[in-house]
């Protein structure tokens, strides 16, 4: 790509940029305008702010014009991207399976990657080092029944009997969620973790409006709703566990709002996609969870969980994964000592590179490695993080 304005970075080779935002219907303003300019563009409101992707970079001084015709201000120094890397032997059986878990498309770089490009990309990489214990990362993927028994992975194990393993033994908790309710006011709605309803538009205008009476509808009640643009489609997410009154402290009532968005799709013809819902969080096993937990919420400029007994950590803009930890008994040396099958990859910027590594290692990291543009980091307990600088 070309040079572009100082507004933009590129993020895991997509032009990105974060215009800070003071509600949603401020978001939904501008990603009307962009709706006008190009229906093509990935758009994510968030109650502070809109991230925006662009596969060129050829709208980009425009993009940027009409966030400060609507007085939003650039971000650039919150951008990053996360992936998931498998190392494997048999890069085409893990790559089958997974493919099947997730319902991703094939990339590229022979990976995998989410076609809504919501969820982290799966890069699957050539590794003859052989590894047979279990990792202490594996993956938590939950998705609507009927989409868990049509991906047909055979009998599951594990205590709640959701389990899956791939063939190199890398492992899912593949979980089938349920409806939002009981009632028909709901029944475009997911529980997938989250709280999700997926609406298919047949045009710029519908997807515009949807947009604009959802921002209000959120905005009006209080709730910190996730709206998605992709071509044809408006994606909501209630963002994991925030439609249970108790999370985060909120306590509105959910199903008013979502029958009401429910309402609103349907008066303006959009169709709800019930395969579409996907929620996908790693989970970290570790001796020390306090340690290790720490560590990842500085690398990642995540923040805490802080309900009583939960160790999630989160993307305060919630546009990355959730990360989860639980404790393993540190007599199981041999396991932890064992390189994981399994890393994260952070994309960020090539000007917060430097900063991110040394944020990495004063939360107890290590480097292990490094090359241009990439540093290997190991957390307290020898997880494997790598930070990559995209130029």
């Amino acid at each position: 790509m070309r040079e572009i304005s100082t507004e933009w970075r590129v993020i895991d080779n997509v032009a990105t940029a974060w215009f800070d935002a003071r509600s949603l219907t401020v978001g939904a303003a501008l990603a009307g305008r962009i709706l006008e300019l190009t229906p093509g563009v990935g758009t994510d409101l968030r109650r502070t702010g809109v991230r925006v992707r662009l596969d060129s970079d050829r709208h980009a001084e425009t993009v940027s014009a009409a966030a400060q015709d609507l007085g939003l201000t650039a971000n650039p120094a919150v951008l990053q991207q996360l992936s998931v890397v498998v190392e494997s032997p048999n890069p085409s059986g893990v790559r089958a399976f997974w493919q099947r878990v997730l319902d991703y498309a094939p990339a590229d770089n022979g990976g995998l990657a989410d076609p809504l490009r919501r969820d982290p990309a799966l890069r699957i990489r050539q590794s003859t080092e052989p590894r047979p214990l279990r990792n202490r990362i594996h993956l938590d993927v939950v998705r609507p029944p009927a989409e868990v028994e049509r991906a047909d992975l055979g009998p599951a194990s594990g205590p709640f009997e959701v389990r899956h393993t791939d063939p190199d033994g890398n492992e899912v908790d593949l979980v089938p969620g349920a409806a939002l309710g009981g009632g028909i006011g709901t029944a475009d709605w997911q529980t997938v973790f989250s709280a999700m309803a997926c609406y298919r538009t047949t045009s710029s205008t519908q997807q515009r409006d949807l947009t604009t009476a959802a921002a209000a509808l959120a905005d009006n009640t209080g709730f910190p709703l996730l709206i998605d643009l992709r071509p044809g489609l408006v994606i909501f997410d209630s963002g994991k566990d925030q439609w249970e009154g108790a999370a985060d402290g909120l306590d509105p009532d959910f199903a008013h709002l979502a029958g009401g968005l429910q309402t609103v799709a349907r008066e303006l013809g959009a169709t709800a996609d019930h395969g579409l819902p996907r929620f996908l969080q790693l989970f970290f096993d570790a001796a020390d969870v306090e340690a290790v937990r720490a560590f990842w919420v500085a690398a990642l400029g995540y923040t805490r969980d802080q309900r009583a007994g939960v160790s999630d950590i989160q993307d305060p803009l919630q546009l990355n994964p959730v990360l989860v930890f639980q404790e393993i008994d540190a007599s199981e040396t041999d396991r932890r000592r064992q390189r994981n099958r399994l890393h994260v990859e952070l994309d960020v910027p090539p000007d917060l590179a430097q900063t991110r590594l040394a944020t990495s290692v004063a939360a107890g990291g290590r480097l292990l490695d490094e090359s241009e543009d990439h540093w290997l980091v190991a957390d307290p307990e020898g997880n494997e993080l790598v930070i990559v600088s995209s130029s």
